[in-house]
This record gives C-alpha cells, structure tokens and sequence, in this order.
C-alpha cells in the first residue's frame, strides 16, 4: 500500500482488508452458464449493496466463483461466506429451481460446503484482480 486513500476509516480503526474468495458448485457441476451465471453475479453484487463488505471484482467460471472482498474488521470471512451463499441459494432456487431441480433434486443448495479464501497482503491487488478477470 503505497496511498493512504487505499484505508478505510470508521469510528475507531483504520483498515484495508482485502481477501480472495473462491465458491465452488457442488459436485462441481457446471452450473454458472446463461441467465443462471448473469443471476448469480447480479444477485452477489445486490447483496454486497446492503451489506458491509463491497466486492471490488468478480468473475465466474462454470462451476466456480471468483471475488475479490474488501471488508470491514467487524466482519468475519464465515459470516460473510454464510451470507453470499445462504442468500444466493436461496434467490436462485426461487428463479431457477426447475434448473437446479434436475442437478440436485429436491435438495436445495447449489454451492458446496467448504470455499477458498486468502489474504492477498502478499500480491498486489491489481495481480489478484488480473488473475480473478481471467478466469472463465
């Protein structure tokens, strides 16, 4: 970090917090193809809107996700995964569950139980946001 416009400040810290974030679909189906990968990436960025956490890049391959996280310390990585992949489910079940019916029956998840996650304190962000933007 070389600016000092790169922190963000609230009431009682400063911070820049940045993770790599990967989902995978379950039984990595390929599953994020047409209106099914435009839904999902909409409905990620709606819910990064009303939350805490802002997604600075995203990108999708067939059967996984890519983010690039800014949060605040208040926020925990669990409790952010637990909301993106609750949340999207949930939406997508309801827009796509004929779809996701014939993938994964009547169970309704799309997402497997584990994700990636690192700190990018190492790379640059603009070589995570290059990586992430090729991926697809």
């Amino acid at each position: 970090m070389s600016q000092k416009s790169n922190y963000q400040s609230t009431n009682r810290s400063k911070h820049y917090l940045k993770r790599h974030l990967i989902f995978v679909c379950k039984y990595r189906k390929a599953m994020l193809v047409g209106q099914l990968n435009d839904d999902v990436k909409r409905i990620f960025l709606s819910i990064a809107e009303n939350s805490d956490f802002e997604i600075e890049v995203m990108e999708t391959d067939t059967d996984h996700v890519h983010f690039l996280i800014r949060y605040i310390p208040r926020l925990s990585i669990v409790q952010i995964v637990r909301r993106l992949k609750q949340e999207s489910t949930r939406q997508l079940w309801l827009l796509h569950g004929k779809i996701l019916r014939k993938q994964y029956w009547y169970q309704k998840l799309l997402w497997s139980d584990g994700y990636f996650v690192c700190s990018i304190g190492e790379a640059s962000p603009e070589t995570v946001r290059q990586y992430i933007l090729s991926q697809g």
